[in-house]
């Protein structure tokens, strides 16, 4: 099994694949509704200079997140 991390630690241009979303976090239920739900693969397009928000690719369309969204999704590297 690969290491847990946090969507906000994974580089631009690489994949990742949603392990959980942190079931305590207060943003939980909206990020699920964007379609960010276990399995759901992303790939991490950019991020602005001081690292917020971050731009991801999923599911065939754009999303940004802020840096404190993105540190309650946990996801493997793929």
């Amino acid at each position: 099994m690969s290491k847990e991390i946090t969507l906000d630690e994974v580089q631009i241009n690489f994949k990742a694949k949603v392990l959980r979303v942190d079931p305590t976090s207060k943003t939980r239920r909206r990020i699920m509704d964007m379609g960010i739900v276990r399995g759901t693969e992303i790939l991490v397009s950019g991020k602005a200079p001081m690292g917020d928000p971050i731009e991801l690719q999923l599911r065939g369309y754009n999303l940004s997140l802020r840096k404190k969204e993105a540190r309650d999704i946990i996801v493997e590297l793929l």
